[in-house]
This record gives C-alpha cells, structure tokens and sequence, in this order.
C-alpha cells in the first residue's frame, strides 16, 4: 500500500474529548442522516463561556473544556484555547497509538498541525492591550507567545519532547489536508518515521462573529474542534503504533480562480488525480465526505459526482458538529473512523477562494468502529 497508516487518533469536538464521546454521538445516528436528512444541530448554549455578545446563543463548543483537569498545572499556565485543545488531542492520540517515546524514537516524531491563522482571541487580545494599557504599554510579555501562529505545534512538541519537523499550516479550509500532504511527504522522504498529524480550532467571539459575518454559519452553527491523527509509513516499527486503522493513499490539492464552475473543474480534476495515484478505481468508491452543510448543498458533492460516475453515500460532518473552519477535515477523518467504515472513502474540501483538495482514503481490518 502507499500513503501512510493512522495508528492512533483523537478528536475533541462538540460531542465531547476523545474518541468515545465522537463514537457516542454518531453510533445513534444514520449513516444517511449524518450528513444529509437529519436537522443540522444547533449546538448547546455558549452564552456564559464569554463576556463578550455573541452573535446566536448556540454553537459547537467544548463548554466543560478545563485543560489543567486534562493536563495538571504544570505547564499549562500561559496555554490559550487553541493550544490547550491541540497539546490534549495530541496526548490522547499518542496514547491510543500506544507509541514508544524514548530517546532513541523522539528525533523521529514530528509535528504537522492545521490552521487558519492560530488563535484570533489571542493575537486581538494581545492587539488591543497596546492600545489600552498605561504607556510605555504595559503588555504582560508572557501573553506574546500565543499571538504566533506556530504556538501549539511548538507546545506540543515541548510537552512530548519531540524533536522532529515541526511545522503549522495555515490553509484555512484546506489546512487540514495541506498538513496530511506535509506529514505525508516528510515521512515518505525519511526525515521523520512518525508524524503526529491534525488541525485545531477554537469557538470564540472573534471566530463566531467571524463566521456570522461571512455567511459561514447560515445552515449550520459556529463551532470548534481538533482532530490529531498518528501518521507513519505502511512498514513502520512497532514503537510507532502496533494497530493499522486506516491509510491515506494519496493527497491532492488545486485551484480555481473565482471559485464557481472553475473550482468545480479543479475539485473534480483533484478527486480523479488522486484515484490515480491511490491506484483505485471510481466504481470502488463507495462513502464521500464533504464540507457541505444540506442536502441541496453540492458544492463539493457536485465535482465529486461528476469525477466518479456514480453517486456514493455521503456525510456532512458539519451538519453534526458546526463549522470548525480549518479543523473540518480533520473532524470528519474523525468521524469517519468513528463509524467504523471500510473500504475506500474520498475526504474533500472546498474553500471560498477557490482552493480545492481531495483524500483518498482506506478503512483497514483492525479499525473498525474505533472506541477502544
């Protein structure tokens, strides 16, 4: 097989942190309806997270989310949302991998997280306090950290003392798939045995109002999330996770300028360059999922249609979880595996610009419905 192997993953999502509270909340749902038939949720009331007015009352959000239950005190003084939620997704992943880190193994483990542009909250916050603190504006410098883009990466890195490549990709949309193809060819280049692999973000007022003010959040609510996936090659030692859930045989991405019929050519060219290079046929393609967030909407489904010839089931992740901006294709790899699905399945994505990408990828025989 080519690609990489998933050895271990997490997701913390609106459904709650880790694995089981994503398999929970989808094992009741039809597989159908997980994308297409059933109401698109609200959410669960997100008015009392902030000071801040909020545009709706409702959104995806991980109200309960304490980092320091998760992770002690230690260390995690300075962590804002976004890294507090990637270091203890990562954590979880590593765990359920059941990954060796030694001194021997550590220089071989890297780091690959998505993004759009970090924490919004933070790098405004830290904004707003030059221009509101007494001069010579006293900003307290411990705030600075969390305003560049790489924080979490390098968090996690330091937490699990990884010494490998350590990169953040800011690909809005995309970014989660831009990082799948970073890992992917780190490994497959020998820079790396091991990539820790996934995309984050945070619900807050700046990216709720974000949302609400771009039409992001017409059909479904606002929300966060991460997904972090362990990532090595099909032929790795066992130190690097002994299981093999899934693989991703090949990763593609495009452009079409102005979005609209352009984007829908470049989408459907990705998804039949990737079938390619995965060596697989469209007929065997039998689950799709997609950023789209109702049944009429085929901004993705459409391209993928037209590039396979048939009609295969789809999921909407969104309709489930919120719009999670850069961590969507990631939370769908997650719910993906959480529903245990076997064979091929296509992951896509679709951003406003006009960026395209699309994920081949395969359910293996000891995945299954991945809760344990």
């Amino acid at each position: 097989m080519t690609g990489v192997v998933v050895t271990g993953w997490s997701a913390l999502t609106s459904a709650g942190i880790g694995v089981d509270a994503l398999a929970a909340a989808v094992a009741g749902v039809e597989r159908a309806g997980v994308g297409a038939r059933a109401p698109a949720s609200q959410g669960v009331g997100v008015g009392h997270l902030y000071p801040e007015p909020l545009p709706s009352p409702t959104g995806h959000a991980l109200v309960d989310f304490n980092v320091r239950e998760q992770l002690g005190r230690k260390g995690t003084s300075t962590y804002d949302r976004v890294t507090g939620l990637a270091v203890v997704c990562c954590q979880d992943a590593l765990r359920r991998a059941g990954m060796t880190i030694d001194d021997s193994t550590r220089t071989r483990v890297g780091v690959a997280l998505g993004t759009s542009l970090g924490s919004f909250k933070s790098t405004s916050d830290y904004s707003r306090e030059t221009l509101v603190q007494d001069r010579p504006y006293l900003v307290n410098p411990m705030l600075f950290p969390n305003t560049v883009m790489n924080c979490a990466a390098g968090q996690v890195a330091i937490r699990f003392r990884l010494r490998g490549p350590n990169a953040t990709v800011a690909g809005g949309t995309l970014a989660f798939l831009n990082a799948v193809r970073y890992a992917s060819n780190i490994i497959e280049r020998g820079y790396a045995d091991v990539m820790l692999c996934g995309a984050v973000e945070e619900y807050t007022p700046h990216r709720a109002w974000a949302a609400h003010l771009t039409g992001a959040t017409r059909t479904v609510a606002a929300g966060e999330g991460a997904g972090v996936f362990v990532l090595a090659g099909p032929q790795a030692a066992d130190w690097a996770g002994a299981r093999r859930i899934a693989g991703v045989l090949a990763v593609t991405t495009g452009y079409g300028p102005g979005g609209g019929s352009q984007a829908d050519a470049a989408l459907a060219g990705c998804v039949r360059r990737a079938l390619g290079r995965a060596g697989v046929d469209p007929s065997e393609v039998g689950t799709v999922l997609t950023g789209d967030t109702d049944e009429d909407d085929r901004r993705e489904y459409g391209p993928v249609v037209q590039a396979l010839g048939h009609e295969p089931r789809r999921i909407m992740a969104k309709r489930l979880l919120g719009e999670c901006d850069a961590a969507s294709g990631a939370v769908s790899l997650a719910v993906l595996l959480a529903l245990g699905e076997r064979g091929i399945s296509l992951l896509t994505s679709r951003g406003p610009d006009g960026a395209v990408g699309a994920a081949v990828v395969k359910g293996l025989a000891d995945g299954g419905a991945d809760r344990g």
